[in-house]
This record gives C-alpha cells, sequence and structure tokens, in this order.
C-alpha cells in the first residue's frame, strides 16, 4: 500500500515515499516533490503540502467550541459538518469555497476571514489590558502588552497541543462564569441575597420587557428590538472556530461529529439561559449601567451582573468575576491567533498566498503564518500613547462596523463579530449548496458520509439568507430620519462592498469561472484521509 501522507499513531503529517522534503534553516519544513525538469515551469505546477500535525484530541476540539457562540450558526453547522467530517483538511471552508464553487469566491472568502480574524488578536489584547485596570493601573501599558503577545507567541509555536491544553482550560473557566452566573441569578431572584429581596421577574414589569428606541409605542419597542437583534450578530460564530482544528484533530471522522453535534447543543443552553438572566437581573434603564457605559469603565465594572451584586451589597463575587472575564478574552485572542494563522496557511496551500506561509516547523507549526498574524498585533503598542480607549474604538472600527466610533467599552466588546463573519457564513452555507449539487451529480450519496445534516438544502439556504438580510440591516439605524452618520455608514457596509471587489477582482485576473457540479474534485485529498483513518491507533488518554 502506498503511504498515505499521514502518521496515524501520533498525528504527524508525513510525505509520501515518492516526495521529498528539505529543511530550511535546520527548523523548517517545506514538502517540495520531485518533478523532472522538462522545460516547463516546474515551481509553478508543483504542489503545495500540508504539513500540520494532527494533535488536537476529542476535548480540545469541543473547548475550543465554547469559544463560539450560537444563533443562525446553529444551522450552518449542519452544513459544514458534512464537508467537514468528509474532508477534514487545514483551513476547510476557505478551501471548499475555492474547490466547490470558484477560486475566486475562496480568494474572497480567505482574505475576509483573515483580516477579520487578524485584526481581532490586537483588540483582545488591548481588551485584557483593560480588564486588568479594573484592579490596578500600577502595570505599565507597553509591558501588560508586551506579555500577554509573548504568551500567545509561546502558545502558538511550541506545538499544536500546547494551544489545544490552553484553549481548553481557558474555556473551562468561560463554562464556570456561565454557569455560575446562571445560577447566582437563580439564587438571588428568589431571595438568596444579604437583601433578602426577592425581585423574581420584576424588571419584566417595569419598566417592561423591551425598550423603545429612536420612536415611542410599538414602533419604538419594534425598532429597540432591532437594533438588539443586529448588536447580537456576533452570536452566530462558532462552527468555523471549530472546523479550523479539523486539519490537526486526531481521528477527526470520529471527533469532529462529536464536537459539533456537543458543542452548540451546549452553547444553545449557555446563552439562551443567559440572555434570560441579564434581563431578570438589571432594568435596561439602569442608571448605574448608563453610566458605566458612558465612563467607559474597564473590565466587569460595566457586567450588569456586576451591577446586580453591587446593589445586592454582594462583595468578592465581582472579582472572580472580572478574573474570569479576562481569561475569557485572553483565551479569545489566543483562538484568533490559531484561526488567522490557519487561514493564512489555507491561502498559501492553495496558491492564494505567497508560498512561504506553507512552511512548517518540526512540530507542525505554520511558523511564518504565526509569526505574520502576530506582526500585525503590534499595533496594540498604540494604546501606550493614545489611551486604550480610543485605540479600543480604532480596532473595533475595522472589524466591528456595526458600532460607531462613540460606541463604549460594553458596546463593543459584545459585538466583536463584524459583517465579515456574516460574510463568512454566507459563503459556508453557499458552498454546502454547491457541494451538495455536486454530490448528487456525481453519484455520492449523502448516507456514506460520516456526518449527515437534517432538513438540507432547506437549512443551508435559510442561514444563506438570513446572513444576507442581517448583513443589509446592519446599519439601518443611519437611514432613520436626523440618525445620519457617515461613518457608521462606512463602517456598517465597508466589508459588504470589499468582498465583491475581492472576488470579482480575483476573476478578471486569474479568468477563473464557476466550477459545474460535474467537475467539482470530490475526491482530492480524500485518500489520504480515509488511509489515516483505516490506520489510526489510538493514543494514550488525556
Amino acid at each position: 500500500m502506498a503511504a498515505s501522507g499521514f502518521e496515524a499513531r501520533n498525528g504527524e503529517k508525513k510525505l509520501p515515499a515518492s516526495r521529498t522534503s528539505v529543511a530550511i534553516g535546520g527548523e523548517v519544513d517545506e514538502a517540495v516533490p520531485y518533478a523532472p525538469n522538462d522545460g516547463a515551469d516546474s515551481d509553478s505546477l508543483k504542489p503545495v503540502y500540508d504539513y500540520t500535525h494532527r494533535r488536537l484530541r476529542s476535548r480540545h476540539i469541543q473547548l475550543i467550541g465554547i469559544g463560539g457562540t450560537i444563533g443562525t450558526a446553529l444551522f450552518v453547522q449542519i452544513g459544514m459538518a458534512e464537508m467537514v467530517t468528509y474532508l477534514p483538511i487545514s483551513s476547510p471552508f476557505i478551501r471548499f469555497a475555492g474547490r466547490f464553487v470558484d477560486e475566486a469566491f475562496g480568494v474572497a472568502a480567505g482574505y475576509n476571514f483573515f483580516v477579520l480574524e487578524a485584526m481581532l488578536v490586537p483588540f483582545e489584547v488591548v481588551a485584557c489590558n483593560l480588564v486588568i485596570h479594573y484592579w490596578t493601573e500600577i502595570i505599565p501599558t507597553g509591558a501588560m502588552v508586551a506579555m500577554i503577545l509573548i504568551l500567545y507567541a509561546i502558545i502558538n509555536i511550541f506545538a499544536v497541543k500546547w494551544y489545544g491544553e490552553a484553549e481548553f482550560w481557558l474555556s473551562l473557566g468561560k463554562v464556570v462564569l456561565a454557569i455560575g452566573l446562571i445560577l447566582y441569578t437563580f439564587v438571588t431572584m428568589l431571595g438568596g441575597n444579604p437583601l433578602d429581596d426577592r425581585y423574581g421577574f420584576r424588571y419584566w414589569k417595569d419598566p417592561g420587557a423591551f425598550a423603545e428606541a429612536y420612536d415611542t409605542g410599538s414602533l419604538g419597542r419594534f425598532i429597540g428590538f432591532l437594533v438588539c437583534l443586529v448588536q447580537a450578530s456576533y452570536t452566530i460564530s462558532g462552527p468555523d472556530y471549530v472546523s479550523m482544528a479539523a486539519g490537526e484533530a486526531e481521528n477527526p471522522r470520529v471527533v469532529m461529529p462529536r464536537a459539533y453535534n456537543k458543542v452548540f447543543g451546549r452553547l444553545t443552553a449557555f446563552f439562551v439561559l443567559g440572555s434570560l438572566a441579564v434581563g431578570i437581573n438589571v432594568p435596561y434603564n439602569s442608571p448605574e449601567l448608563a453610566a458605566a457605559f458612558e465612563r467607559g469603565e474597564p473590565g466587569a465594572a460595566a457586567s450588569p451582573y456586576v451591577i446586580s451584586m453591587i446593589r445586592l451589597r454582594i462583595g468578592v463575587l465581582p472579582d472572580i468575576v472580572n478574573a474570569l472575564i479576562l481569561t475569557a478574552c485572553f483565551s479569545a485572542g489566543n483562538s484568533y491567533v490559531y484561526c488567522a494563522s490557519r487561514a493564512l496557511l489555507g491561502l498559501a496551500l492553495e496558491r492564494r498566498a505567497p508560498r512561504i506561509f506553507t512552511r512548517c516547523l518540526k512540530n507542525g507549526v505554520p511558523i511564518y503564518c504565526v509569526l505574520f498574524v502576530l506582526l500585525i498585533s503590534l499595533i496594540s503598542f498604540l494604546q501606550v500613547s493614545s489611551g486604550t480607549a480610543t485605540v479600543l474604538r480604532w480596532l473595533v472600527s475595522i472589524v466591528r462596523h456595526a458600532m460607531s466610533l462613540s460606541c463604549s467599552l460594553a458596546e463593543l466588546t459584545c459585538g466583536q463579530i463584524t459583517a465579515s463573519q456574516l460574510i463568512n457564513f454566507a459563503v459556508i452555507t453557499f458552498t454546502y449548496t454547491r457541494f451538495r449539487d455536486a454530490c448528487e451529480a456525481q453519484g455520492l450519496s449523502r448516507d456514506d458520509l460520516p456526518y449527515k445534516g437534517l432538513f438540507q438544502p432547506f437549512l443551508a439556504w435559510y442561514a444563506f439568507c438570513g446572513c444576507i438580510v442581517m448583513m443589509l440591516m446592519n446599519g439601518f439605524t443611519v437611514f432613520i430620519r436626523g440618525n445620519w452618520q457617515i461613518t457608521t455608514f462606512f463602517f456598517c457596509y465597508t466589508m459588504v462592498g470589499v468582498f465583491p471587489i475581492l472576488y470579482f477582482g480575483w476573476k478578471i485576473l486569474k479568468g477563473t469561472k464557476i466550477i459545474k457540479s460535474t467537475e467539482v474534485d470530490l475526491r482530492k485529498d480524500v485518500a489520504e484521509i480515509e488511509e489515516y483513518t483505516r490506520n489510526y491507533v489510538p493514543g494514550p488518554p488525556g
């Protein structure tokens, strides 16, 4: 039997025997196949191989998904799960867009996702610094930024398993925070607090469950609901983060279906109950909440839960909440480094980015991808001279275009994911419909796939239309009479215009065409995945 490109026992991907590899600087591997000198431009024809290692275990994959959330993603993940479990490769949804739809489509999707994730890293670095200021101003801002970036470098460069372990334990902190705050709400609303205040659903009656915005009466309450719906667009992330780890997951055809099934069920419970708890703890017209927003208070000071704890005269808990928020911010930045570097790797593997980004260390880490992302993250040092709040607004303006430049920290942090994320999910769902069409045209039964989603393709089209509608609604408030702001309009709809420019620009430059269903390559890389699965030997528990 021919070598597969994978070593099943320890997860390290190796070249087939017919290929050779070269060490660059003694530490970096780049796959270089043998090609005879036939007079052609052989370098342009050489395939590029994926040298990442499969070291992420089931518990790592599932907890990585805790960094994401729910919403339309629950429907997006069903289609993505079918594609990723069938072909668990590095940066899957980016490469699938190019393979199943159009090369230009993959380019636009890849760079959209890379820019989004890369720019969110410095955002989280700044957020971590701000959270720490909840306790003290003694630590110099520059030192704190440097320390956070060094930790990101250590976790992401030394081995993918380190990243998996770090995310596992950091995400456990998020789980503890989510469960703890839900339990806190249940106990205190029934009178378990120092004031013996059995407040229950008091704030649903006064001032009410729906706040008016831009108008009064039913129309004002409806607009208020739409404003919240738009700002909650960050809740559709999740399946992309799980999927980005597919190329480095052990036994992915077994592990990935479990991750998809478990992660989103748990997140549904966490976020539905969490949203319910916020409305129970604090009224929407809370003067303390409004004041915290206006002053841009650091860390947990603007949290509805902390405001509730202060009102009920509960000590210690605010500090615990702030500490867990700090771990959540650090974990998010760590995830963004990983996802951005793998997005760049995926583009390079498909020859849509410089080939240098395909090079990996001996431990399978795409070193130049990680370093490039960390280089971009150096812009977080701008806060040393410009102030944290200002830099937060600069960074979030790039990625959170649904928010204006005058947004407070709480508004900014609740909406990290922008129209770029909506575009990602629109890409994923449309790509799935093309994958499904190709399976039908080429006789590949979905019953034979490792994972089969329900109610397809109807849920895929529902999610696609939902993402498009939310993209168009993202800045709808600027069209309300007397509320026009050019900066808000610009940041709300910039990426909506950039994506088609990337797509048509590459299409014109390279002359690409939409791939017919009968011509989609459904077998590329499948043989290696199947042999890896057959030969997989589980390692020791851990």
